[in-house]
């Protein structure tokens, strides 16, 4: 028995029915439901909200989940919504949309472009797609509302907060999501990539690697810019430390061995003539392995270590990892339902192949069920225009994708139609692929 108290099924029993079939039947509401998916769509782009900030975007979500006949609970770790529509004995499947913008401005030149600015005048952008992400969730609801004579089992919705601060998922974990609607059987993701607008991208095992953040606080001696002899200076301490730590990936790891270490933050001093007393570094570290990861961050903190003591530095400095996302890893069974159904609906030359993204998501704490590994399955969907793609330079995909805008770019700009129609079609068809089928309709 599964938490909501129907059996437990194995998301891997054939359909009662034909796929394809199924989804001729739920999506033949497509059209009905795009108006509104599109006009959501318009509205999150042009009034995008920050992490922990999604309370419009949760409200609407909400709203349009209730008023399509689902159970609906809100601010589940934070302002999370699910949504759960239970439609007969078969698997639970949980379908996932993340909520929040970036602290970007916006260069699209859009007429929905976004125009919010935080009261400290940070600029916020739908930069990541997840405006996307969100508007195809709950078309992808109301789809699966509205044929429930096509598939069996449970449809757990959930509108996730704080994707991009890596914390989002976590809290709704721990704040009983699993404990109070059920362990799914299967947990399905999306994203939007830089590919031509109808392409869909699929990688077994890992298809993101794992993150962790790492805040580094050097300790120096302050003086005057005229008498660096008197210092201790953080600066260069710095300089070095950020010199060293591009070794570890090039003379410490494997070449077959992926990793990223990046300085993203590099913050001392308040003038010229100033040698300040410490520095501040914040380093992001990507790996596809977290033993690989373990070893990478090892070597942070020997390193950082070092040359504070080879600078003479008056204490140790600081190094903290603050926060870290598993690697977002494809189970492969699931994987293959996924990419199969995908391949029957949008034909085999729409998928294209699948390479290691080196960035990070923290999608993959919904593997981590309190009893058991959940099966996830992650893909992505083009929304580069047509004419976009075919006047990039370059002949293979992975080319063109380096001359198109790009997630968390301020010219990431979908193709607004051909994006939330291929968009709710790959995660209904997905979803239809891991519920039981059904031939008869059922009273609610």
């Amino acid at each position: 028995m599964n938490d909501t108290g129907t059996p437990h099924v194995p998301v891997h029993e054939p359909p009662d029915t034909d796929l394809k079939a199924r989804a001729c039947r739920v999506l033949e509401h497509l059209d009905a439901v795009l108006p509104d998916v599109d006009a959501f769509y318009g509205d999150l782009h042009e009034y995008p909200e920050l992490s922990g900030q999604e309370a419009h975007t949760a409200a609407e979500v909400a709203r349009r989940l209730e008023a399509e006949g689902y159970e609906v609970s809100r601010d589940i770790g934070g302002h999370g919504v699910v949504g759960r529509l239970r439609n007969g004995e078969g698997p639970m499947v949980l379908l996932r949309g993340d909520m929040d913008a970036l602290p970007v401005e916006e260069k699209t030149g859009l007429p929905y472009a976004s125009q919010v600015k935080t009261e400290d005048g940070e600029p916020v952008m739908h930069a990541c797609g997840h405006d996307v992400h969100t508007a195809c969730l709950v078309g992808t609801a109301a789809l699966m509302a509205r044929s429930r004579d096509a598939w069996r089992g449970t449809v757990l919705v959930v509108g996730q907060p704080a994707e991009e601060t890596a914390k989002g998922a976590k809290a709704m974990l721990e704040d009983g999501l699993y404990a109070r609607f059920g362990t799914p059987d299967a947990v399905l993701g999306q994203h939007t990539a830089p590919l031509p607008v109808g392409a869909l991208m699929h990688r077994e095992g890992v298809t993101m690697m794992g993150s962790a953040s790492v805040r580094i606080r050097l300790f120096g001696r302050g003086a005057h810019g005229a008498q660096p002899e008197l210092s201790v200076d953080p600066v260069v301490l710095g300089a070095c430390v950020v010199l060293r730590l591009q070794t570890i990936v090039s003379r410490e790891l494997s070449p077959l061995e992926a990793a990223v270490v990046t300085v993203g933050r590099f913050q001392a001093g308040t003038r010229a003539n100033v040698i300040p007393d410490e520095a501040l570094l914040e380093v992001t570290v990507r790996t596809e392995d977290e033993a690989v990861q373990a070893r990478v961050l090892a070597a942070i903190e020997r390193i950082v270590k070092g040359e504070a003591l080879a600078s003479g530095s008056p204490k140790p400095p600081e190094v903290e990892v603050e926060l870290s996302t598993p690697v977002n890893r494809n189970d492969p069974a699931l994987l293959r339902k996924v990419q199969a159904a995908h391949a029957e609906w949008f034909g085999q030359a729409a998928l294209v192949p699948g390479v290691l993204v080196t960035a990070s998501e923290d999608f993959p704490f919904f593997a981590q069920g309190p009893e058991r590994p959940v099966p996830t399955a992650y893909w992505y969907v083009g929304i580069t225009p047509l004419k976009t793609w075919a006047e990039a330079p370059g002949t293979t995909p992975m080319e063109k994708v380096a001359h198109v805008p790009g997630p968390h770019s301020p010219f990431y700009a979908p193709d607004r139609a051909g994006s939330l129609r291929k968009g709710c079609e790959s995660l209904t068809v997905a979803a239809l692929a891991c519920l039981h089928g059904g031939t008869t309709p059922t009273d609610h």
